[in-house]
C-alpha cells in the first residue's frame, strides 16, 4: 500500500550540473533551482487536466520563436557594414 502524502517531500536532483529541488505537496509539484525561492510549479489537478503539457507548449513556443527572432536580427546585422 502506498504513503498518503500529506506534507513536503523535498530531493535533490542535478540537471546539466546544476542543483534543483524537487518539492511534492498535496497540492503539486515544484522545480526550484537549488539555493532560489521562485520556480517551476503545476497543480496535480493541472497535470492531469493537461494544463502542465499546454503551458510548457506555449513556453516552449515563445522560446523558440524568441531564438528565431535573435538569429534573424543577428544575421540581417552581419551584412550591415555600417558606413
Amino acid at each position: 500500500m502506498a504513503t498518503k502524502l500529506d506534507k513536503l517531500l523535498k530531493r535533490e536532483i542535478d540537471i546539466d550540473g546544476k542543483p534543483y529541488m524537487v518539492t511534492l505537496s498535496p497540492d503539486g509539484v515544484k522545480l526550484t533551482e537549488k539555493g532560489k525561492r521562485k520556480g517551476q510549479g503545476v497543480s496535480w489537478k493541472g497535470l492531469v487536466n493537461g494544463e502542465a503539457a499546454t503551458a510548457l507548449s506555449l513556453t516552449s513556443g515563445a522560446s523558440e520563436s524568441d531564438s528565431e527572432s535573435e538569429s534573424e536580427s543577428e544575421s540581417a546585422g552581419a551584412g550591415h557594414t555600417g558606413s
